[in-house]
């Protein structure tokens, strides 16, 4: 028992491993979204050499995407080592996602193995986490250099570092992440106020003048960069702009200014509670103040700098979040998207281990008071992501009376580490409940088996015309790694009356069921159904099936 919290971090780490890539495993839905495709395509052409390196000089593309090297660029090595396909498409998001319950490992294990465990749960765990591994988007790979570029910000201050590297690692994390999203600017006004304060106490001077000598020389060649490609050294931020511009019709400002004063009040805090980081912020909060109670020798010592660091970021960024704006030319606030809170998950989830350490070392009425907090959100959302509040804060609940409970058994009195390890269990269990549920559901796409279907028509002989719903249309190259047999044409379901079919220009219909079921899909995107579809073209022959995908000859 007087190993367990050395043993807490690994296993909680192996667990959080595992979960992951079976979560990753086991809802695979394939491509689900333009931007999979966008970075996947850009993937493709660099790493066969025809990637159009200057951007678009007149930004006249709306593509930000284009810009983001560091999400498409691991991807193209990928493909190369395992070819194109779905999996080797997405393994830089959950690499990124592994990693950073790493970096968590490596940072705390030793030091603070309950709230590295903590932290590690909170946010390997965290549904919307587990969800991101299996698109190609940006947001845990831009999740994973924020935490590393903190945590070099952090170590790298502290006495007997070698402070230069570490300033030169912090600039480089930095650049990286620039090149992965611009959403980095979320960390910008906490690393000035750090910049700030050790400026006015005169400390870390080398660490900063490294840092900043490395971060103007980075950011010099990038605008020389981009002068010399569309004599604009300022395009990405320009490009930013055009993009905000042309979705305006949806922004705050210009079609949806009545809902302003919520966005910046009131609805970003149901909206936390409702995706369940009403948990992650109540434990967080916890961790506030000075501990009550006589502190274990050096307690506060070793664990206040880090807590207060974690705190203060996740302060600064959440506020960012709430009140910040996508645009420098017009007031803009972040769209309450679960994706879009990526960068202020990892300091967030920090600081929430921290809090749950000191509830399960303490007790008292700090646990009590969060025990009840939890208790009310779940009251107040009265939704199945409710469970998340639920049993922590019956858990918590229970540990903050417990000093005063007689027949409370003594291996779980507060401080003890089998309290610290069931507590961290119910975590596990209630954080492990949403995701388990996708993963046992079967999948709404099919993707897998439409390739194998798709691939069937290919070769050089191969001609004619494939007819595919609207959801395929726009990425079905995809499905060939990108080079479609030349004889073939794609066009969607309504094109049946403008295409010819004769024994020279064969034409199929590509039925896939799973995606005319899809409800997300049915709801906004597809609009037939199959019979419906089958009913245009009555001169079909079923040619292949594989599970929900049908492929038909379609004749005259």
């Amino acid at each position: 028992m007087n190993n367990l919290p050395a043993r807490l971090p690994a296993a909680t780490l192996l667990f959080v491993v595992l979960f992951t890539g079976a979560y990753f495993l086991l809802t695979h839905e394939g491509l689900y979204g333009i931007d999979d495709h966008f970075y996947a395509r850009y993937a493709h052409q660099l790493l066969h050499g025809t990637f159009r390196l200057a951007p678009d000089p007149q930004g006249l593309l709306h593509d930000p995407l284009h810009e983001r090297w560091l999400i498409f660029g691991p991807v193209a090595g990928f493909f190369a080592l395992f070819g194109v396909n779905i999996i080797s498409a997405t393994l830089w998001p959950l690499l990124a996602t592994l990693g950073c319950a790493g970096l968590i490992y490596r940072l705390y294990a030793r030091r603070e193995p309950v709230a590295a465990a903590a932290a590690m749960l909170l946010l390997g765990l965290h549904y919307f986490t587990l969800n991101l591994t299996n698109y190609l988007y940006p947001d845990n790979i831009l999740m994973f250099w924020c935490l590393a570029g903190a945590a070099a910000l952090l170590r790298g201050r502290e006495p007997n570092r070698r402070a230069g590297w570490w300033g030169l690692g912090f600039a480089l994390l930095s650049f990286a992440a620039l090149l992965s999203k611009e959403t980095i600017a979320y960390y910008l006004p906490f690393y000035l106020g750090v910049l700030a304060l050790d400026a006015a106490r005169r400390r870390h001077g080398r660490f900063w003048t490294v840092a900043l000598a490395t971060g103007a020389l980075l950011l010099a060649a990038y605008g020389a960069f981009y002068y010399a490609m569309t004599d604009d050294a300022l395009y990405r931020v320009h490009l930013i702009e055009q993009t905000n511009r042309f979705l305006s019709e949806g922004n705050y400002l210009v079609g949806n200014r009545a809902a302003l004063l919520g966005r910046v009040t009131w609805q970003p805090l149901g909206f936390f509670v409702g995706i369940g980081l009403g948990l992650m912020l109540t434990l967080a909060a916890a961790a506030l103040g000075r501990p009550n109670g006589t502190p274990a020798p050096d307690e506060t010592l070793k664990e206040a700098p880090d807590r207060r660091f974690w705190l203060a970021l996740a302060a600064s960024t959440l506020a960012f979040y709430w009140l910040g704006s996508t645009s420098l030319s017009s007031y803009n606030p972040i769209t309450l998207l679960p994706r879009m809170t990526t960068p202020l998950l990892p300091p967030l989830a920090l600081a929430a281990g921290f809090g749950l350490q000191r509830l399960v070392r303490r007790a008292g009425w700090r646990a009590l008071v969060v025990g009840l907090l939890l208790l009310l959100l779940t009251a107040w959302l009265r939704t199945a992501v409710a469970v998340v509040y639920l049993l922590p804060g019956l858990a918590l609940l229970a540990v903050g009376l417990s000093p005063w409970l007689p027949r409370w058994p003594a291996a779980l009195r507060p401080g003890r580490p089998a309290l610290a390890a069931a507590v961290l269990a119910v975590l596990a269990l209630v954080l492990a409940v949403r995701p388990t549920y996708f993963m046992r559901k079967p999948a709404v796409s099919a993707h897998a088996a439409q390739v194998r279907v798709l691939r069937q028509l290919a070769g050089p002989a191969v001609r004619g015309t494939v007819l595919v719903d609207d959801f395929l249309f726009p990425n079905y190259d995809f499905s060939y790694g990108f080079e479609v047999p030349k004889g073939l044409r794609f066009r969607r379901f309504f094109a049946r009356d403008s295409i010819r079919i004769g024994p020279a220009q064969p034409a199929w219909l590509l039925l896939n069921r799973a995606t005319l079921a899809n409800d997300e899909l049915t709801r906004k995107l597809i609009r037939y159904s199959p019979d419906s579809v089958l009913s245009w073209y009555p001169n079909r022959h079923l040619v292949a099936q594989d599970g929900l995908v049908e492929l038909y000859e379609v004749r005259k």
